[in-house]
């Protein structure tokens, strides 16, 4: 079941998208969408990054722009660039 909320985004261009969210009861992420996992340099054992694991309770990419946003305000404020 989709848990839809709406964000704004400003790849590849500015734009309100409808996005799916992770499940809030996931046992594997519980609610984050996903998990971290430090891990060491292979030579010193020191801090060298962390990986982000996606969960299965949702799916990132899955989204629908619903208006797309100007690139930029104007100095006079206004914009004259579709769909405004």
């Amino acid at each position: 079941m989709l848990r839809l909320r709406i964000q704004r985004t400003t790849w590849p261009r500015p734009a309100l998208i409808l996005t799916d969210t992770p499940h809030p009861d996931c046992p594997q992420c519980e609610g984050y969408g996903g998990t971290t996992r430090h891990y060491g340099h292979p030579e010193t054992g020191e801090y060298d990054g962390t990986d982000w694991e996606p969960c299965t309770c949702w799916d990132e990419t899955r989204r629908w722009v619903l208006l797309p946003l100007p690139r930029r305000t104007p100095p006079g404020g206004y914009s004259d660039e579709p769909p405004f």
